[in-house]
């Protein structure tokens, strides 16, 4: 019997090999996109936010950023209620690419899974998000 961490493993390169493709067309590495992913929920994020999110160290974070910013795909504003605050917002740019590679992936994924099976991938979506909700609290 395959263990969970064994399923997960496999999963995680799964991701990986769907995800590379769309991100690397688009000039986004992997810590490059889970900010993007991170910003597309809305709202700015501070680059603590943004580091612990990631689990990036600062440095690294900031330069991930940078990089964006420095492609378009992200911005960086002053917080309005803490002057001395830096936001870092998804910008239009960066929104398209979210939704190109998200479509993609999601084609992918609907093609791997069946369209007849959209009970069980609403069940998948959801014990996934259980699991990522369990893993993010530790």
């Amino acid at each position: 019997m395959t263990g969970l961490v064994e399923l997960l493993d496999r999963l995680d390169r799964a991701v990986e090999v769907a995800l590379s493709p769309a991100t690397s067309a688009e000039g986004v590495n992997r810590d490059g996109w889970r900010v993007l992913l991170m910003l597309a929920r809305g709202g700015g994020r501070s680059m603590g936010e943004i580091a612990s999110h990631t689990a990036l160290p600062a440095p690294t974070a900031t330069r991930v950023v940078d990089r964006l910013v420095d492609a378009r795909l992200a911005y960086r504003s002053t917080d309005p209620l803490d002057r001395r605050r830096v936001l870092v917002h998804l910008a239009g740019a960066g929104r398209e690419v979210v939704e190109r590679v998200c479509g993609s992936v999601e084609r992918s994924a609907s093609d791997a899974i069946g369209a007849s099976r959209l009970p069980e991938r609403a069940q998948l979506a959801e014990l996934l998000e259980a699991l990522a909700t369990q893993g993010s609290n530790r």
